[in-house]
This record gives structure tokens, sequence and C-alpha cells, in this order.
């Protein structure tokens, strides 16, 4: 079991702050380009920047031509991921075609994942754009996609401010690292 809160380990917030870039994403199968020194302290620009050696490290579930796929580090439930862009932008109508086409293909290929091998019961999916809506990191967009069963939510989150998860992260991560590589 593994209980989280955002004491624990720093702000999530806390690494927002870079400016926007029109780089290109890197080809499939390339390491992404390392980031300019305005995006160095956004996670989003950072992680897929490191080594795929680095992946498990950084959460870093799976590597795109447009996009990458990550585990969150505040999760709301077990296995919540975030779809981002490589791109360094904040505003959803600047999204390519393409970055457009592999987040929604990337969404559903997670679903799919996540519903072999956690079984939820449904699904949250979407964006929260901008600060004031709820983004932690309004700088970088990115799509969270989190699992959900009837009765996922108890009393530790609002009396204790912390999240009670069944697995570490580091054992979902294994678990669906493996799960992805088989189907």
């Amino acid at each position: 079991m593994a209980y989280i809160n955002a004491d624990s380990a720093g702000a999530a917030g806390g690494d927002a702050g870079a400016a926007n870039t029109d780089e290109a994403p890197p080809a499939a199968g390339e390491a992404s380009p390392e980031p300019d020194a305005t995006a160095v302290k956004c996670i989003f620009c950072r992680y897929p920047a490191q080594p795929p050696t680095r992946d498990r490290a950084n959460l870093l579930l799976l590597r795109g031509a447009q996009c990458f796929v990550i585990l969150n580090r505040y999760p709301y439930n077990s296995a919540h991921l975030m779809i981002v862009p490589y791109r360094h932008l904040h505003d959803v109508t600047r999204l390519s075609g393409e970055e457009s086409a592999e987040m929604m293909a990337l969404l559903q290929r997670m679903v799919s994942l996540l519903e072999a091998e956690y079984h939820p019961q449904g699904f949250n999916a979407g964006m929260n754009l901008g600060e004031v809506a709820g983004a932690g990191i309004a700088d970088h967009l990115h799509m969270h996609v989190v699992p959900r069963w009837a009765g996922d939510t108890n009393f530790m989150p609002v009396v204790g401010q912390t999240k009670v998860l069944p697995e570490a992260l580091e054992q979902t991560y294994d678990r669906l690292k493996a799960r992805l590589e088989q189907m």
C-alpha cells in the first residue's frame, strides 16, 4: 500500500513555468531533443529528453512519435496516466493534426490497456486547460486518463490530505509495461 500527498515529494505544480516552443517533436524511435533553457524546469520536457534507461524512474510508460504516456506521481487513483505531446505548449488550439491524432489514438490504447490490467468500471479522460481550471502544470498541456471504480473515494483525501493506493507507483508501472508489451 502506498500513501501519497503533495508534501511527500514536493508540490506537483512547482515544475511549471516554461515558455512555449515550436520545436518539432522527435522522430519515431529517436530520443527527444534536449529542451531549451526555458523549458528545463518542465517535467514534461525534461523526462522524455532523458535516455529511455530512465523511463522507469521517470514513470514514462510509452514513447510515441508525437506524444508520450506517463504515470501521474500524484494520482487520483491507481494507474492514473497522462498523455503528453513532446512539444511544449499550453494552447490546445496549437496542437498539430498529428499531435491531436496521436493523443486520441493513445487514449484508445491506454483505455484498452487499463481495462485489460485493472478492469475499471469507468474512466475520466480529459484536460485541465489553465491554472484556474485545475492544471497543476498549466504551461504544458496534457490529457489525464483516470480509471474509476464504484466507491473509489474515501475519507483519507478529505481528512488527512493523503491518498491511499493499493500499490506503489513502481509496481503499477511494471504491471502496465508488461501488459503493454503483450498487446
